[in-house]
């Protein structure tokens, strides 16, 4: 389960690295810059929510022993 988190949070990552090119930083909320910032945003809570899955799965680990 450690190494699907890890590969998924490697992904979420490489979205927000590609969705930071696509930025138009003169026109942030315009079009394509739009697009970027939701998905920027999407990608974030997903790592974020990979990263509470992790330490539930740690938590939940040191509990059994």
């Amino acid at each position: 389960m450690k190494i699907f988190t890890t590969i998924l949070i490697v992904v979420a990552f490489a979205l927000i690295a590609f969705n930071v090119t696509m930025l138009d930083f003169s026109n942030l909320f315009e079009g394509d810059s739009l697009v970027a910032l939701i998905g920027i945003a999407a990608a974030m809570c997903a790592m974020l929510i990979l990263l509470i899955f992790r330490m539930s799965k740690k938590i939940e680990e040191k509990l059994k022993n």
